[in-house]
């Protein structure tokens, strides 16, 4: 009949233990060294500014259909030609590319440059600039906008001055006849004196017929009537001779 020992929990060698603990840390920091020796650290570029605009809303409303056969860049969602990966909404778009993975994978790291004193002063001088070169567009914009109304004011007062002048002269003179006007209106007074004597002619002769005298018949004996009348005739021609050739 075997007896049960006193004590039933396994014995262990913590001597031997401790020394195949101590090898392995040991193996693991050769390890670490080995690997520093062999490949040397990567220097990577200080995290610089985003010189170009992310575009986040070129494709907001489009419908696009989407296969098996459909490359990751034309999936949907926002696509990084970098990482090669889709990220589907904007919010976390903009978290992977400002986060280390991204940022490694372009070659820099998260680290930021540490300014002097000369480029914070260089920084302040050169928005100096900037500032006094808006203010002076605006000046000048400003200036030539004015310059320009004031130029069509000036214009527009000569034009009015000289509307009123000429109104006023057309008011207080009267346009004065052409030469050819002159003739014509003196030609049609010739006519107008002929008239009168043909009219005075028939007065005379119907006077005469009811009342005869010897002096009518002795006026009408005399050739000074037809010849005034010729001398009228031909003056008014040779007048309208010239007024046509005029």
């Amino acid at each position: 009949m075997t007896t049960r020992p006193e004590d039933h929990r396994r014995k262990w060698d913590k001597d031997e233990f401790e020394r195949i603990a101590a090898d392995r840390l040991k193996a693991e920091i050769e390890e670490e060294e080995r690997a520093k020796k062999k490949a040397p650290p990567v220097k990577r570029e200080l995290l610089k500014q985003r010189d170009y605009k992310v575009d986040l809303d070129s494709k907001l409303g489009k419908s696009v259909v989407i296969t098996k056969n459909t490359p990751t860049s034309q999936s949907g969602g926002y696509y990084c030609n970098v990482c090669d990966c889709v990220v589907k909404d904007s919010i976390n778009f903009l978290d992977h590319i400002n986060g280390k993975k991204h940022q490694r994978n372009l070659g820099m790291s998260m680290k930021i440059e540490r300014s002097s004193l000369d480029q914070v002063k260089a920084r302040f001088a050169m928005n100096k600039r900037k500032l006094e070169e808006k203010k002076r567009e605006y000046e000048l914009d400003t200036r030539r906008r004015e310059a320009a109304e004031e130029e069509a004011r000036i214009k527009e007062q000569r034009r009015e001055r000289r509307r009123d002048k000429k109104r006023k002269l057309m008011e207080s003179e009267e346009p004065e006849d052409s030469p050819a006007q002159s003739e014509l209106a003196q030609i049609m007074a010739d006519f107008d004196s002929i008239e009168d004597i043909h009219r005075e002619k028939r007065q005379l002769e119907n006077f005469d017929d009811e009342y005869p005298t010897a002096s009518s018949q002795h006026e009408e004996e005399e050739p000074g009537f037809w010849d005034r009348i010729v001398k009228v005739a031909l003056k008014l021609f040779s007048k309208f001779v010239e007024w046509l050739n005029s």
